[in-house]
């Protein structure tokens, strides 16, 4: 066994063989992978083996694409079979609502290139002859399902690896890490101890315990899962024959069952209602090629529905039932990434869906560790998007949250009640009792729009516009034509002090730092040129700044300061809670600031863009002249202690104006109108700020800021696509995010965002498409709903282009 290597990867199940092999493939061949047992001990093994490529982001659907093109790979390299069964597959709809899903589900194959087919029960009986047709309103046929070998593949994998240089230690657990003052890592085995320069964290169902060595607790959480082996059918030899296939792989959602051909039998699993978490607060040591006890009863409602929908089932024998672990986050998305605070200690956890998306994980997983970006868009997997409040017990309600609801559509509009309310600010209960309806962000409740007095605060699901249309509507009328007032609180909020300050912040972000008394729009870039970040910046005085942002990506972004803080000379602190924001906005709300102050805030006095200390009555305020809607506006910053009195104080002094709350899904409607983007829809790493329409917050005069030479270059070559505003000709529903752009009849692009923008009475979307096209108004289309509707660029903002109501 090595006594010094550049990584060690704990843990032998497909996503760390996956890892081994990727970073074996980037170059780095001194590297070995720790297994308690055997290859495959703990999950991996007794997985049912299915892949596909759908996924609600597109980023990642590409990297489940690209683990499956890997297995002919792999199997080559090896020499082991992964028993590749590539058999298409088909998503069943018993309602009118899954069938508007699998539109949806069509689209976002076709931004892969994947050319799928809607079928009606008829056809879809003819593929599948063991279905009822009399129970389905239709079918979503896709080429790229199938099923694999498990255990072939992860030794695929390894072997793979091997061959590259890397090696593998079985029946040797890990016991202990130490962290060296210099990063790298003492990895404590029964065979001895490895000096790594770093660690993987590919422990699945130890991934905790492989957590608290290092004094991490991550958010992840084991779910007992089921799925029962069947003895040989007559009617699978039947499709067999006739065919010269296998059976599809199905789906059926509403009946919450898979199903594939298992030798001349079928393979029939649930994700029931009722889950079940295993050991939820750690994981035996000696758990392995084992399995837990069957319990009918839990999955027999969805056994009784996946038996009526497929009623040769019901003349089967039933030769296995299968009952084990797998491990998932609160959001059944993977966790990986470096883990901030923890010096080259990697995560690649949490992978529920294996085979899948393991190969993608172990893609982007070393090229961020050789490369130091991961080289996509993977925001929807890094362990960065949950902070300190995903607690073990959030973790275990979302879990079974997500668990029981992972065939169940969950709609546009739709917030899920799990572990919630957890953080709340001061005015919570004031905005409850004026009829807030929440939703959660960063685990932070946050009025999305509020319900007329005397109406129950319940949004109604649906892809369509819902009862919520018209009250947003209203919210958005009184803050441009009077004065709203909103909650902010779920911005993250930096401060940035010490001498060197200014020129710290210079050289991470793109543009140059404001004045004192004054705030700026600066863009950070990674250092290949593209968008990690998009921040509001205020100096306060020569040695203090306060820095504005996205809330969900508040540790993400704490990650790549801390990164890249020097050792001395500047410190900073991201507030959270301990500052509350208020925001006003609208062409009046000047006239209620100036009710409550007696500091001149005339358009001379308090300029656009102004940002200093003020006291609005008895509270001490931090207040920048600026705002997310694109009017005339002002946020107010305070420690929490403060902000039911400013609360207070606003909504008396507005009354006399008609000031009324308004919710974040008025304040995304007026942006749009803007056409402002925002982090993780348009501001992606995927984009650069010549794309991302961001040059004017681009300083290339300054030299030495990360990303600069990349950004240069994408000036000088000239972006390749650029960001737009449409109007798009919709019915009664808009678009959400992700739908096809067509021009001419061709995918060109993708929406990143859009909805409905209630002043300007257009439903809009905001998306990247090929600079050649971007001048181009007209011949656009974009998918909505699964039908394709005219679209065309506006070329200004419907709203106040020349920006004179922020200005005035």
């Amino acid at each position: 066994m090595k006594s010094d290597v550049q990584v060690a990867v704990i843990g032998g199940g497909v996503v760390g063989a996956s890892v081994l092999y990727h970073l074996t493939k980037k170059g780095w061949k001194d590297v070995v992978l720790i297994e308690r047992s055997e290859l495959t001990s703990g999950s991996t093994w007794h997985a049912a083996g299915g892949f596909h490529t759908l996924n609600g982001d597109p980023n990642m659907a590409k990297l489940q694409s690209y683990t499956i093109d890997l297995y002919k790979e792999i199997e080559e390299i090896s020499g082991q079979s992964t028993s590749f069964h590539l058999t298409g597959g088909m998503f069943l709809a018993c309602t009118p609502e899954r069938m508007e899903a699998l539109k949806i589900m069509q689209s976002k194959e076709r931004l892969l290139g994947i050319e799928t087919e809607l079928l009606d029960p008829k056809e879809a009986h003819r593929r599948l002859p063991i279905m009822d047709p009399d129970q389905f309103l239709g079918a979503l046929y896709t080429p790229l399902h199938g099923h694999l070998d498990p255990s072939g593949t992860t030794h695929a994998y390894a072997k793979a690896a091997r061959i590259a240089g890397a090696e593998v230690y079985l029946r040797n657990p890990v016991t202990d890490l130490t962290q060296r003052p210099d990063g790298t890592w003492d990895v404590v085995t029964k065979d001895g101890t490895i000096h790594a320069d770093h660690v993987v964290n590919a422990g699945g169902l130890w991934a905790r315990e492989v957590g608290r060595m290092a004094g991490l607790e991550l958010p992840v959480l084991a779910m007992e899962h089921m799925y029962l082996l069947t003895e040989d059918m007559p009617e699978v030899a039947e499709i067999n024959e006739a065919t010269g296939q296998e059976v599809l792989h199905v789906i059926d959602p509403d009946g919450e069952i898979y199903m594939r051909q298992e030798r001349g039998g079928m393979l029939m699993g649930t994700y029931e209602r009722a889950g079940v978490p295993w050991s939820p607060k750690t994981t035996p040591w000696d758990f392995g090629h084992e399995l837990l006890a069957p319990d009918l009863d839990r999955i027999a409602p969805s056994l009784e529905v996946g038996f009526a929908h497929f009623p040769a089932f019901q003349r089967a024998g039933i030769k296995q039932i299968i009952n084990g672990p797998f491990t998932f986050a609160p959001d059944g998305n993977p966790l990986i990434g470096p883990v901030r605070g923890l010096r080259n200690y990697w995560c690649a956890c949490g992978v529920m869906a294996g085979f899948s998306q393991g190969g993608g994980v172990g893609l982007a997983l070393s090229n961020w560790m050789v490369d130091g970006d991961p080289g996509f868009d993977v925001w929807g997997m890094d362990v960065a998007r949950f902070g300190d409040w995903t607690t073990m017990a959030y973790t275990n309600a979302k879990v079974r949250e997500n668990y029981s609801r992972r065939f169940k559509i969950t709609f546009p509009n739709e917030e899920l009640p799990a572990a919630r309310p957890l953080k709340t600010t001061p005015i919570y209960d004031r905005l409850k009792a004026r009829n807030a309806v929440f939703g959660a962000s960063y685990g932070l409740e946050v009025p999305l729009w509020f319900a007329a007095e005397g109406e129950e605060p319940v949004e109604k699901v649906t892809y369509y516009r819902s009862n919520a249309f018209e009250r947003i509507k209203a919210e958005c009328r009184s803050v441009r034509e009077g004065v709203g007032l909103t909650e902010t609180s779920s911005f993250a909020k930096y401060e940035v002090t010490g001498p060197d300050a200014e020129s710290w912040l210079s050289q991470i972000l793109a543009n140059k730092m404001p004045k004192t008394g004054r705030m700026t729009l600066a863009p950070m870039l990674n250092h290949q040129g593209k968008l990690i970040g998009d921040f509001t910046v205020g100096k306060l005085a020569e040695d203090r700044f306060f820095v504005f942002g996205s809330g969900v990506a508040q540790h993400y972004h704490m990650r790549w300061f801390e990164q890249h803080m020097p050792a001395a000379g500047v410190s900073i602190r991201a507030h959270d809670l301990a500052l509350c924001g208020l925001s006003l906005a609208g062409p009046k709300s000047r006239d209620v600031l100036a009710k409550l102050t007696d500091a001149d805030v005339s358009n001379d006095g308090f300029k656009f863009m102004d940002f200093r200390k003020l006291d609005i009555g008895m509270v001490p305020v931090l207040a920048g002249r600026v705002s997310f809607t694109g009017d005339l506006g002002y946020e107010f910053w305070v420690k929490p202690e403060f902000q039911v009195r400013l609360f207070d104080l606003l909504l008396e002094a507005g009354a006399e104006f008609g000031m009324t709350l308004f919710g974040t899904r008025a304040m995304r409607s007026l942006s749009l109108e803007k056409a402002f983007g925002s982090w993780a829809t348009e501001y992606r790493p995927i984009f650069g700020p010549f794309e991302a329409n961001l040059s004017r917050f681009v300083d290339l005069t300054k030299n030495g800021f990360v990303g600069r030479d990349a950004a240069l270059k994408e000036k000088q070559d000239g972006p390749e696509k650029r960001l737009v505003l449409f109007e798009v000709d919709v019915r009664d529903a808009d678009v959400i995010s992700n739908e096809p752009i067509l021009h001419d009849g061709a995918i060109v692009g993708y929406v990143t965002s859009g909805g409905y923008a209630h002043h300007v009475d257009k439903s809009v979307a905001l998306g990247y498409v090929p600079t050649a096209l971007a001048d181009n108004g007209n011949g656009f289309e974009i998918e909505v709903m699964g039908e394709r509707r005219p679209a065309s660029i506006l070329p200004e903002p419907p709203f106040d282009p020349k920006g004179e109501r922020m200005r005035g």
